[in-house]
């Protein structure tokens, strides 16, 4: 996606957790009184035991002696001297604070403690910071979260859950939420289940039972019992546990991966880790390494096509699926330039974009500069691989693509980038995992109709310089120091491709083969853009690629392209990319004005340049979106703000919306939850994307950017269509240009 070149465009448009120790809090005096019971009365010679008078005499006895030793000035430090909390803690097993251990003693052991101090206890116990930045164990007791509550669990540093597009840290494990009060009430709240300890010292003051030594032998060995118990349990969940993860490492898993969502990969069943040979164990033809194996074919095999792996692959396949009644099987034809392409783009994906999947860069700080994939890559180190794969088997699924057949839509652009095929020396990425889920997805298309066209949105070297290219910064493809090395390095990779497209199992479902995404020729040498796009179009071909071959605009006014490559090989498209929001132009527009926009000047413009004789030829708009803000999180890079609202620093202080002149812009309604959005602005969005698409399929039609999102409802079209402001057919729009403007009702123009 283009997010930078349109305001340049020259168009006229453009220690452990479990160790960590609660801190100690005041000890607790405890009469002597209630401690006694430690020491055990003898039995009387002949095995005779004295009665229970007697026995209460040598208490008082006992009692009496040692307050003659200590002093009644001296009772509650003589109290600690017999048994003291750290003394207590031992004979408890527990590695707790004092005042912990002491609360855990049973009846009358809080006795003493005045009312104020009291209530400070239970003050103590809901501010103390219980749970901090890290989950708190209280060993060797075990204390379970209630069902439900979730605790923070970050792996590298990265999360994803299911679609949500925030990383949830909880300062609290305990199903808490990461405040302090709420953090320490729950804590509380299973400790009294644990044992009730705080409320049956309550209830022992108000009956006025005796001391601990009068209880039943059970009932004075109660916590030592639970102890034991809880270690009888902890070994029977340990013993099994780690006999499944040791399990897991022989079969060459990742504990990091193996999550309680993680597919159950049921079709490596009675396929044995022998079958696998040496070589490959552990390598990305291991299919027991494998995050998701579903709709893989997990049989072992090292064979390649212009050395690229086809395992996963099944030998036979079915081209006989249609999308939809309007448009061909797939063994059929497709009627390019007489039928319009509505197809959407699957962003974000195999080539990761911050703005799609903000929940990847989120947890870290702007000082580290996690920026792209490249530095995401990096900072994740080891854990890469695990995080990486996890994204690529759960943000796009199978369901998408029955969803996307289900919208009426008939192709898909594929975004993948060249470490998909390899990575060079001191490259971060992670090699060749993205070429599986790939070919998995060019399968499913084939499953429900789908026709694809593919895009290396990542060329070595960067052509763009922007993140969706993998790393933000420099071009270094055709350009610099290794611009001739890059250039060579992505016709190697074309030459691989090209071989393994050209196989005859992709002939009717590989229709639109791309060369490289948005290379930014407004800082490229134009012609060398063009003689690079000539030989490797004359490459693939040659290596027989009879799809067509798209060669995007490169962001130059698109009247030049009349007089561009007017020699050129056969069977090749014209790619644009259009956007309103990233045009200072074009995003201060309202409502009214920006569907005008689209109908009385883009309308003419793409029908023009797709006739051969007064423009370029075949061509298709290749993203475009329905966002009519550029307030989305990380839309304009990490890290930077928005022109709508005036915070992006190349725009200084300026707002750029209909409201600029009033400072009423926000980004806040514009970020809402589509659920919330009101009627007028359904109408509104719905109009200006059927807009959009009338205008396209006067050329050879379009690809929306994109599928799916995390947060960006204006950016994905399944958003968008689940939520009623896309057509529910993409083939059959409510507008089309010359149509009446339909009235937004009373829709306010900062949003």
């Amino acid at each position: 996606m283009a997010h930078h070149a349109d305001d340049a465009r020259d168009d006229a448009i453009g220690g452990g957790v479990g160790a960590q120790r609660i801190p100690s809090q005041p000890r607790e005096r405890v009469p002597s009184s209630s401690l006694a019971f430690w020491k055990r009365d003898s039995s009387p010679p002949g095995g005779l035991r004295p009665d229970r008078e007697t026995r209460r005499q040598r208490r008082r006895e006992r009692l009496a002696a040692a307050f003659g030793r200590h002093g009644d000035a001296n009772r509650d430090s003589a109290a600690q001297e017999l048994l003291s909390g750290d003394a207590l803690a031992k004979l408890l097993g527990s590695t707790v604070g004092d005042e912990d251990c002491l609360s855990h003693l049973g009846e009358g052991s809080r006795d003493g403690r005045d009312e104020g101090a009291e209530q400070g206890y239970g003050q103590r116990q809901r501010k103390r910071p219980v749970i901090d930045e890290q989950p708190i164990m209280l060993a060797p007791i075990a204390l379970d979260a209630p069902r439900g509550g979730a605790q923070s669990r970050v792996a590298s540093g990265a999360q994803l859950e299911q679609g949500v597009a925030e990383v949830r840290h909880r300062g609290g494990g305990f199903g808490g939420n990461g405040a302090e009060g709420d953090g320490a009430e729950a804590t509380d709240g299973m400790l009294r289940k644990e044992g009730d300890w705080d409320e049956r010292s309550r209830g022992s003051r108000s009956t006025g039972r005796g001391s601990v030594a009068d209880l039943p032998f059970w009932k004075k060995w109660r916590g030592t019992l639970i102890f034991f118990v809880v270690l009888l349990v902890l070994a029977a969940i340990a013993i099994p546990v780690g006999i499944i993860m040791a399990r897991r490492a022989e079969n060459g898993g990742s504990s990091a991966s193996s999550d309680d969502d993680k597919p159950a990969n049921s079709n490596l069943d009675g396929i044995s880790r022998d079958s696998i040979p040496a070589y490959a164990r552990g390598t990305y033809l291991d299919p027991f390494t494998w995050y998701d194996t579903e709709g893989f074919n997990v049989t072992f095999t090292n064979a390649t096509v212009g050395g690229l792996s086809i395992m996963g692959l099944n030998s036979t396949w079915d081209d006989s699926a249609q999308a939809n009644e309007n448009v061909p099987p797939l063994n059929e034809s497709f009627p390019y330039g007489s039928q319009p392409i509505r197809g959407v783009n699957l962003g974000g994906w195999l080539s990761i974009e911050p703005f799609i999947v903000p929940s990847l860069f989120q947890p870290y700080s702007s000082s580290e500069g996690i920026i792209d994939e490249w530095t995401l890559c990096e900072r994740l180190g080891s854990d890469a691989n695990t995080t990486i794969e996890k994204h690529y088997a759960t943000f796009i699924t199978e369901q998408d693509f029955i969803d996307i057949r289900d919208a009426g839509l008939d192709h898909v652009r594929m975004q993948f980038s060249y470490w998909a095929v390899r990575t060079y020396d001191g490259d971060p990425y992670v090699p060749k995992i993205a070429w599986r889920y790939l070919l998995r997805a060019i399968e499913y298309c084939r499953k429900y109709g789908l026709r694809v066209n593919l895009d290396p949105h990542g060329i070595p070297g960067s052509q763009n310089g922007w993140n969706h290219s993998g790393h933000q910064g420099k071009i270094g493809w055709l350009n610099g120091t290794d611009g001739a090395l890059n250039r060579q390095r992505s016709l190697d990779m074309h030459d691989q491709l090209s071989q393994f497209f050209a196989q005859d199992r992709y002939k009717n479902v590989v229709t639109i083969y791309g060369l490289a995404n948005e290379p930014l020729m407004l800082s490229l040498p134009v012609a060398d853009v063009l003689n690079w796009t000539t030989q490797a179009t004359e490459l693939v071909q040659k290596n027989g690629i009879k799809a067509w071959v798209t060669v995007h605009d490169g962001f130059l006014n698109l009247a030049k392209w009349d007089s561009m490559l007017k020699t050129r090989p056969d069977n090749m498209m014209l790619d644009t990319h259009q956007y309103t929001v990233f045009n200072t132009g074009e995003i201060v527009l309202n409502h009214t004005r920006r569907v005008e926009l689209i109908c009385e000047s883009w309308y003419s413009m793409i029908q023009a340049i797709n006739v051969t004789s007064t423009g370029w030829g075949p061509t298709i708009c290749g993203e475009w979106s329905q966002a009519d803000t550029d307030c989305a999180q990380y839309v304009n890079n990490v890290g930077n703000g928005n022109r709508w609202e005036g915070t992006l620093a190349s725009t200084g202080d300026t707002m750029y919306c209909p409201t600029a002149s009033e400072g009423t812009c926000s980004c806040t309604l514009a970020n809402t939850s589509p659920v919330g959005y009101s009627d007028g602005y359904k109408t509104f969005l719905q109009t200006y994307a059927e807009a959009q698409m009338s205008a396209f399929e006067t050329a050879m039609g379009w690809f929306y950017w994109t599928w799916a999102t995390e947060s960006a409802a204006q950016w994905s079209y399944r958003t968008a269509w689940k939520n009623g402001y896309m057509p529910a057919k993409a083939y059959s729009p409510k507008f089309k240009c010359g149509d009446t403007i339909p009235s937004f009702g009373d829709l306010p123009e900062y949003y």
